[in-house]
């Protein structure tokens, strides 16, 4: 696939390598916090037009702090999705945080078929040959230029904190789906800026000695993962848990009223502590924030190998004597199927945050799912906005109700979600009356 940047293009070869990284690189949404009071500099400003960098901002940005912002303009946005295949990045020029040079790839149509309803957006380190072995920690963010609360050191420092080696690929594969942002007020004049904030953490000072972060997350991790000191089995969905009384009790007040308070959970005959109504992975999930205050990625691998075990069973014949149309109908099928599942993660997880009284995690879930908002999906998520009262979910999806065609609305009124949500929440159809009425004026 062709992919463009100023100054030439990249080879086939490191675009391999960088699919092959693919969703281990994609972000969580927050993190374990490091905090920065540091004021983020302007690092300069992209314009993209016509599906190209403007030769007036090519040129190279520099600026010495350890934190600052780099501005992309995207004009022509219609005729640039038109124009670019989904696959095929557009770069913009090169700029200076924290002595590293950096740029910004957009990708106007997704980075690959599964992200292909929505624009990417990723940041990548452009280290020479010498600083090629050098690891760069940093934190990063992109938002949209009026997004002023996403703009303060104190958010960016509340990011993931990530290792960049070489030319290192980071970012969002689903930044925001395309019909979302066409009927956002973001998108002005077939026109919206990204702003894009680094925070370079692992730097040099004057001194030449190494400013260490806090590595208590990967700590923590460590002592979930060896299981060493844990005095406490969860046996979920017939899985066990090993984990740490003291750990959970800290983080959530319900563990510990459960652990240590009158309102202790039941036993089995193993002496685990029985979790009903919750799936295993949607668990581990749980554990695994609670250590490193981190959103896990959900189990891709585990998912896709039982996919590939599922298509070779009693289909190897028929792949053999048209496999191009094999190949090309199970692909559709397969990026359905993961975004559908990872939706149910996601919805899953929330409420379990919501059960345990996790707020940072419900936050991060009710941002993801507002992030993925869909035609089939929205009735599912606006129901469950409802029931865990989490209002900028259900504004979200009443937002995008609200934008659709007419064709679209049927389409969402047809989903399987639609009518448990009218006949269970019936006030949110009034709200959605009054939404839709409020576009006739």
């Amino acid at each position: 696939r062709t992919h463009r940047r100023a100054g030439g293009a990249y080879s086939v070869s490191r675009l391999k390598r960088r699919r092959r990284r693919g969703r281990r690189n994609e972000l969580s949404d927050g993190d374990s916090v490091s905090r920065f009071s540091m004021s983020s500099t302007f690092a300069g400003v992209s314009i993209l037009a016509g599906g190209e960098l403007c030769p007036s901002t090519e040129s190279p940005v520099v600026t010495s702090t350890n934190c600052g912002y780099h501005l992309l303009v995207v004009q022509d946005y219609s005729r640039t999705k038109r124009a670019t295949p989904t696959g095929t990045s557009i770069c913009s020029r090169p700029f200076m945080v924290g002595r590293h040079e950096w740029c910004i790839e957009y990708y106007p149509n997704g980075q690959k078929k599964s992200c292909a309803d929505f624009i990417s957006l990723y940041v990548n380190l452009l280290n020479d040959d010498d600083d090629a072995k050098e690891r760069v920690k940093a934190k990063f963010e992109f938002s949209f230029i009026d997004e002023a609360e996403k703009h303060k050191p104190m958010y960016i420092s509340g990011t993931e904190t990530l290792s960049f080696r070489g030319e290192c690929l980071r970012g969002y594969g689903k930044f925001m789906r395309k019909d979302v942002l066409e009927q956002s007020a973001n998108l002005m004049d077939d026109c919206f800026t990204v702003r894009c904030d680094i925070m370079v953490c692992d730097t040099e000072d004057a001194g030449s000695s190494k400013v260490l972060l806090t590595e208590i997350d990967q700590h923590l991790n460590n002592l979930l993962q060896t299981k060493v000191g844990a005095d406490v089995t969860f046996e979920v969905s017939g899985e066990m848990f090993a984990a740490h009384r003291c750990v959970l009790a800290a983080r959530s007040k319900v563990f510990m009223a459960q652990l240590f308070g009158p309102m202790k959970e039941g036993t089995a005959a193993s002496g685990a502590i029985q979790i009903k109504d919750m799936e295993a992975k949607v668990f581990r999930a749980l554990l695994s924030f609670i250590y490193t205050d981190s959103l896990p990625l959900l189990e891709e691998d585990d998912m896709e190998e039982d996919e590939g075990e599922a298509m070779e069973e009693g289909q190897e014949e028929e792949a053999a004597e048209d496999e191009m149309a094999e190949v090309a109908e199970q692909g559709q099928g397969e990026d359905a199927a993961e975004d559908a599942t990872e939706l149910q993660w996601l919805q899953d997880l929330l409420v379990a945050a919501d059960r345990y009284d996790l707020q940072r995690l419900r936050f991060i879930c009710e941002k993801r799912l507002s992030e993925r908002i869909g035609v089939t999906s929205v009735a599912s998520t606006l129901a469950l906005a409802e029931q865990r009262h989490c209002r900028g979910l259900k504004e979200a999806c009443l937002k995008f109700i609200q934008v659709q065609s007419p064709l679209c609305l049927q389409k969402v009124m047809a989903t399987d979600g639609w009518e448990p949500l009218i006949t269970t929440y019936p006030s949110v159809l009034n709200e959605l009356i009054a939404k839709l009425a409020s576009n006739q004026k």
